[in-house]
């Protein structure tokens, strides 16, 4: 364990423990876009920057996401430096989703109305990159990829292969601008992403009929867990 100070509270931390986790073990709010427990931390969003001292009198501004603890280290999380490197950071995520109403609510929390750099619009893609790193870490099938960080209009910002794509929904489960949406009507998943669409035919379960996984992400729990297909002939619930 290390001894660090988070706005000159003293708390004990585990060894190579990031800031934001022992600050919110702490209830100490940090804002955050592109963090989420499932995957591994990016510093994407620039939102949960702190201002750190170690104890050799090192200072630097740096996404609490990726902070490591060290002993002696004083963490700043809203001095003038990080207020004002949050508030351009947040003016930038508003260029690329200026529509979004949460993106706004978590803006005016910051202190942030408007934004002087030039609209993107990415459909409220802030590229924060969550949507790549659970299919990546987490689904494994490394469909989504980061494509174009471009600041044109209407740039494309991720590429999506519909071929490897099982759709399971990960990437609109986690996104948290809304900008991955997912519908299920009938037989058929629909997922839209920023400019693209595709439609998945979904299974029926032979039991009690009801429409319940896309067949493309059946083929991959059946190849991955190496048990037949006949066994996802039924629901979770009809397997009770």
């Amino acid at each position: 364990m290390v001894k660090i100070t988070i706005d000159g509270r003293e708390f004990e931390a585990k060894e190579k423990a990031k800031v934001r986790d022992v600050a919110k073990d702490h209830n100490i709010y940090i804002p955050t876009l592109c963090a989420h427990e499932s995957v591994s931390p990016a510093g994407t969003c620039r939102l949960c920057l702190v201002e750190t001292t170690n104890k050799e009198g090192r200072n630097k501004v740096m996404p609490s996401c990726l902070s490591v603890v060290e002993e002696g280290l004083a963490v700043l999380t809203n001095s003038e430096k990080v207020i004002s490197e949050r508030k351009v950071a947040m003016q930038k995520l508003l260029a690329r989703a200026p529509e979004s109403v949460s993106l706004k609510a978590l803006a005016k929390k910051l202190g942030v109305e408007s934004t002087p750099f030039p609209v993107e619009g990415h459909h409220n893609c802030v590229l924060c990159g969550l949507c790549t790193r659970v299919c990546q870490e987490v689904v494994g099938v490394n469909a989504i990829s980061k494509i174009n960080r471009s600041t044109e209009p209407n740039a494309v910002p991720y590429a999506v292969n519909f071929d490897g794509c099982i759709a399971c929904g990960s990437c609109a489960y986690i996104c948290p601008m809304d900008a991955i949406t997912l519908m299920d009507a009938g037989d058929t998943r629909t997922i839209t992403w920023p400019y693209q669409k595709k439609e998945f035919k979904l299974a029926k379960c032979k039991v009690c009929g009801r429409y319940w996984l896309p067949e493309k992400q059946i083929e991959y729990m059946a190849k991955k867990s190496g048990r037949p297909m006949e066994f996802f002939d039924t629901c979770l619930d009809c397997r009770r």
